[in-house]
């Protein structure tokens, strides 16, 4: 196995032609080991969420290079990102796209009969604490517990890596830092990598690596010797 989870070489993504086109990423180099906590930081625009998104092949650079281990993302076809998104990545986003007819077991479940190797959705709930809910129906939760069944789908199938875009952005900050304590804790238990897009920086302080976005590439990346616990980030 490769020893880098994620490495890109001069990416780029331009949105658009001629005078009007947008430069998303703007020729990113980038190398992430597996298992740690990453933060991309930066504000609306800046190419953080396009990143996101082509590393966790929902979009296509327009040039440059992204690989997943030792597999060439840039160079998949549409069949292979589909598989390769199936069986490596689990996706969070600000707002929980959960089945309103569905209890939380059963929005896990969605999950767990399509992976190869899935957690029992019973056990996905319990690791973010919602064991006791699991016949609960998303109007019957509080808007962090949904984002936690999210998390629970997301980890169902036991993903090696976890994207998540904005998943606080929605959240006050008690809740919020309920979801980013489980988060931590699926990296620490389950060992998966954490890609987290957010612009609140505060929240940089729980992470492993912290990479400052603007204009479309990277303008700083940060190792945290010493990390906050979520219980700690001020709000």
């Amino acid at each position: 196995m490769s020893d880098h989870e994620y490495r890109t070489t001069a990416l780029s993504k331009v949105y658009g032609s001629g005078p009007s086109a947008v430069h998303a990423l703007r020729g990113v180099d980038l190398t992430l080991p597996p298992g740690e906590i990453v933060v991309l930081l930066g504000p609306s625009g800046s190419g953080k969420s396009t990143l996101l998104n082509i590393l966790g092949g929902l979009d296509s650079a327009s040039s440059g290079q992204a690989w997943f281990r030792d597999q060439c993302l840039t160079d998949m076809s549409d069949t292979d990102l589909t598989r390769y998104r199936r069986n490596h990545i689990g996706f969070v986003f600000q707002f929980y796209n959960l089945m309103p007819s569905l209890s939380a077991q059963e929005n896990v479940e969605l999950v767990t009969e399509i992976a190869d190797t899935p957690m029992d959705a019973g056990e996905a709930l319990a690791v973010v604490g919602l064991g006791d809910r699991q016949d609960h129906f998303p109007a019957q939760l509080s808007g962090g517990e949904q984002q936690r069944v999210a998390i629970a789908r997301a980890i169902a199938k036991q993903p090696d890596v976890l994207f998540c875009d904005e998943p606080t952005g929605a959240l006050d900050s008690a809740t919020g830092r309920s979801v980013l304590r489980v988060l931590r804790d699926v990296n620490e238990r389950l060992g998966t990598t954490v890609l987290m897009v957010t612009h609140a920086a505060n929240t940089a302080a729980m992470a492993d690596r912290v990479i400052h976005f603007a204009d479309g590439a990277i303008r700083e990346t940060i190792r945290n010797t010493v990390k906050k616990a979520p219980e700690d980030i001020e709000w």
